[in-house]
């Protein structure tokens, strides 16, 4: 397909499920396209033969778009430099040890805890696979995904407090996540490769610290343009251009690309940013990019949804999938519970957080995009399976009854 073609007909879709969900289904937007998109790829998957006119332009419009290179390398950025812009800092300053050790200490413990549990359950089911792939699915589906927690937690009931470590674990734990993916799917692929801690500390400093770097300085400079000038379509322009900047500089000095965009968005939703007329202006600039948002989103839990025609739909995948929703509820709970319990005084987290923290612990599109991108091996179409699964139940099932989950913990404000 045609580029114009791709993204007609990708819009065209987002537009059409969007307002079919707002006019008769009524469940939450992102939910809802994504919902009705996982039934378009379902019909094109099992009803081909019934409907080749429809099955035929599913199938080409989602071999046409490369979703890990589409999600990762292009609309990643927007997604997360929206969430980091109106972002409370003050919050983030108040809760910074939470959000730290969850977002490294956690994702280090889920990852291994998922993936001992993980790897029992397929020799339970008489699967063999080597442990290092459990490894790379647990690092893969772990960190919780920045775009779909603050696609569905804007409107949660989730104490502040809760929702600020939920959300700021969120935007940092992409730096111990890549490293672990990385890490883990270079082992994988070379089997003399051993494990290397040195390698992984240097690729966690390269990736963390240099990524942190590269949008506190970017974002620096595009902070003192901005407040030097009063033409809000420069402004717009230079925070648009900044994080297609940080994309392609993070891609040629190998740091995180995320980590930049989030540095740069706190930096400058942070501060306001123009002498005379700043308080209008900068929220202006935050409703832009919120509107960017909700629309990037929109479109994003579609090709979500339509990623169904790539999965290898096997029964025992699918019910291995369920399983380990499971698993990774349990280690998502002990990555949270056993820092907690070391250090509760200093986290000041009760226990019954615990359960909200664990539940509001959402996956999405970065999960899918991440085991699509690993190199064809026996054991990838299963990753693939169960990780999609998981990320639906964690979209669909969490995102839908998160409310009510907190409304029977939460008797009063946090």
């Amino acid at each position: 397909m045609d580029l114009i073609i791709i993204i007609t007909a990708l819009l065209a879709i987002s537009t059409i499920f969007s307002f079919i969900n707002a006019r008769w289904i009524k469940l939450p937007g992102v939910i809802g396209v994504m919902v009705l998109a996982i039934a378009a790829a379902f019909i094109t998957v099992v009803a081909g033969s019934a409907l080749p006119g429809f099955t035929k332009f599913i199938l080409e419009l989602t071999n046409s778009i490369d979703f890990s290179k589409t999600l990762l390398d292009v609309m990643l950025g927007f997604l997360l430099f929206a969430s980091a812009l109106h972002f409370d800092v003050n919050k983030l300053r108040e809760n910074l040890r939470g959000v730290l050790l969850i977002s490294t200490v956690g994702v280090i413990l889920s990852t291994l805890i998922f993936a001992g549990l993980f790897y029992e359950l397929l020799h339970l089911c008489g699967m063999q696979i080597p442990f290092i792939y459990c490894l790379v699915f647990g690092a893969l589906i772990s960190p919780t995904d920045a775009v779909a927690v603050a696609a569905l937690l804007s409107k949660s009931k989730m104490p502040e407090r809760l929702k600020t470590i939920i959300s700021g674990e969120s935007l940092f734990n992409d730096g111990i996540g890549i490293v672990l993916f990385v890490s883990f799917s270079e082992v994988a692929s070379i089997p003399e490769k051993n494990f290397s801690f040195t390698e992984a500390a240097k690729l966690f400093g390269q990736e963390v610290f240099g990524g942190l770097l590269l949008g506190g300085v970017l974002g620096l400079a595009a902070y003192r343009m901005m407040r030097v000038i009063t033409d809000f379509q420069t402004i717009v322009m230079i925070s648009v251009t900044l994080v297609l900047s940080i994309a392609a500089i993070a891609g040629i000095f190998h740091v995180s690309a995320p980590l930049a965009v989030v540095a740069a968005g706190l930096l400058i939703g942070s501060h306001s940013f123009n002498r005379h007329e700043s308080i209008s202006q900068s929220e202006d600039l935050e409703r832009i990019w919120s509107l960017a948002d909700e629309l990037l989103n929109t479109v994003l839990f579609v090709l979500i949804g339509l990623q169904l025609v790539a999965i290898a739909v096997r029964p025992d995948y699918l019910l291995i999938g369920v399983a380990a929703i499971v698993i990774l509820l349990v280690a998502r709970m002990l990555s949270i519970v056993l820092p907690v319990a070391f250090l509760r005084r200093t986290l000041a987290l009760e226990y019954s957080s615990v359960a909200i923290l664990t539940w509001g612990g959402l996956r999405g599109g970065i999960s899918v995009a991440l085991a699509l991108s690993l190199p064809d091996s026996p054991y990838k179409p299963l990753i693939l399976t169960a990780g999609f699964v998981i990320v639906v139940f964690s979209i669909v099932a969490q995102g839908l009854t998160l409310n009510k989950f907190i409304n029977i913990l939460v008797k009063k404000p946090a």
